[in-house]
C-alpha cells in the first residue's frame, strides 16, 4: 500500500508538471531586462517605446548616422561579448537595408551597452553584408556569415576582433529539393555530431558533413507548412539552435508580426509545432521595474547560448511600420538583448516531447 502511494503521487507530481508545460509556449519564458541606465524618453521612437533604456543593446541614440539590424553574440575568451550586426546610412531609411554592412560590437556585460567598433572586413566589398549570423567552428575559429545581399559568403577568424578573410560562399547541392537551399536569411549552427545545419527563409533543413561552406544537402520540402492559419511566403527570419536535447527553431511570421516555435528530436525528423514564441504587442519585454515596451517589428531572432541553455534573445525592432521609417526623422531601428529562462524552458520542453504534448502538427522527413 506504501509503495502504490508513493507510485500514485509520483505519478500526479508528473502528470502536474505535463500540464504546467503544456499550458506554457516560448514567450512565457522571456524575463525582465536589467536597466543598464535610466529609462527615457527623450530619445527617438514611436510612444510605445518609452521610456526605454538606451544602453540595452546596440543603437545610434542620436538617430544622425545608422540604423542596426541583426545581431548574433558570441561571449569571447576575454569574458566579454561580442555582437555581429548590420548597419546602414538611416537617411535612407529602412530600405537602406539593400546596402548594410557587417559591423562588430563589444560590451562588458551580455545586455550592453555593446560599443559599435566598425566594419568587419572594410576591404571586401566596402564592408557588405547583410542577414549577420556568427558561430564557433569545431576548430575554435569564429565564422560570420551572410546572406541575401550575398550568396551565403562565409568569413573566417581565429579572433572575434579579426581580421576576416573571405572563405567562400556557401554551396548546395543538387536535389529535388534544392530549390529550397537559397542563401537568404540563414540561420546556421554546429550539431553535436559536428555537422553543420542550415535552416533559410524556405524552412528547408540543409546539412553538411564536409564543412561550413557545404555543400549541404537539403533534407526534404519546407518544415513550415504544419504551422497553422499562416501563408509560408510570410514566414521569414528563422533561427536554429540545440538545447536540452531537442534541436529548435523559431521563425518569425512578418505579416501578423508574430513568430512560432517548432522542436525535432534529431533536427531532420518529427518537427512539432510548439506554439507562440512571441508577438511584439504582448507584455513581454518589459524591465525589472515594471516598465513594458511594444516595438512595431521585432525581427531577425538570434539567441545566446551559455552552459547548454538560452540565456538571452536578440531582436533587431523598429519603432513604426517599415514603410514609415523614412529617414532623417524619429523613426529607426536597433537591436534589443532580452533574458529568456533557459533552464526551465529546456526542463518543460524535454517533458513536453517525452508525453508527447501538445501533439499539434508533427512531419515525417523523407
Amino acid at each position: 500500500m506504501k509503495t502504490l502511494t508513493i507510485l500514485c503521487a509520483v505519478t500526479a507530481f508528473s502528470l502536474g508538471a505535463s500540464a504546467h508545460a503544456a499550458d506554457r509556449t516560448l514567450i512565457d519564458y522571456f524575463l525582465p531586462m536589467p536597466i543598464q541606465s535610466p529609462l527615457v524618453s527623450n530619445v527617438w521612437g514611436a510612444p510605445g517605446v518609452f521610456p526605454r533604456d538606451p544602453q540595452n543593446g546596440v543603437e545610434d541614440t542620436t538617430m544622425k548616422q545608422w540604423c542596426y539590424w541583426d545581431g548574433q553574440i558570441i561571449k569571447g575568451l576575454d569574458g566579454k561579448y561580442h555582437m555581429f550586426a548590420s548597419r546602414w546610412d538611416q537617411a535612407k531609411g529602412h530600405n537602406g537595408w539593400f546596402g548594410s554592412s557587417a559591423v562588430h560590437a563589444v560590451s562588458a556585460k551580455v545586455g550592453g551597452p555593446y560599443i559599435d567598433k566598425g566594419l568587419c572586413w572594410p576591404d571586401d566589398q566596402d564592408g557588405k553584408g547583410h542577414n549577420v549570423t556568427a558561430l564557433v567552428l569545431p576548430d575554435g575559429r569564429y565564422a560570420v556569415v551572410v546572406s541575401e545581399t550575398r550568396p551565403g559568403d562565409v568569413f573566417v577568424s581565429k579572433s572575434l576582433d579579426g581580421p576576416w578573410e573571405c572563405l567562400g560562399s556557401i554551396k548546395v547541392a543538387t536535389n529535388e529539393f534544392s530549390r529550397g537551399g537559397r542563401m537568404s536569411n540563414v540561420s546556421m549552427t554546429v550539431r553535436p555530431d559536428g555537422n553543420f545545419m542550415i535552416v533559410p527563409r524556405s524552412g528547408a533543413i540543409l546539412l553538411s558533413k564536409d564543412g561550413i561552406l557545404g555543400p549541404y544537402t537539403v533534407q526534404g520540402p519546407s518544415i513550415y507548412p504544419q504551422i497553422p492559419d499562416l501563408p509560408l511566403r510570410n514566414l521569414e527570419d528563422p533561427v536554429v539552435w540545440f538545447s536540452g536535447g531537442l534541436y529548435h527553431i523559431v521563425v518569425n511570421g512578418w505579416s501578423d508580426r508574430k513568430a512560432f516555435h517548432l522542436t525535432s528530436p534529431d533536427g531532420i525528423n518529427n518537427w512539432t509545432f510548439r506554439g507562440l514564441a512571441y508577438d511584439p504587442t504582448r507584455d513581454f519585454v518589459r524591465y525589472t521595474d515594471g516598465t513594458v515596451n511594444h516595438w512595431d517589428k521585432m525581427e531577425r531572432p538570434g539567441v545566446v547560448i551559455e552552459d547548454g541553455h538560452v540565456t538571452h534573445f536578440t531582436f533587431a525592432v523598429l519603432d513604426v511600420p517599415k514603410n514609415q521609417e523614412r529617414g532623417n526623422d524619429t523613426h529607426g531601428s536597433k537591436i534589443i538583448v532580452v533574458p529568456f529562462d533557459g533552464v526551465a524552458f529546456d526542463r518543460d520542453m524535454q517533458t513536453l516531447s517525452k508525453t508527447g504534448q501538445p501533439g499539434e502538427a508533427s512531419t515525417q522527413r523523407q
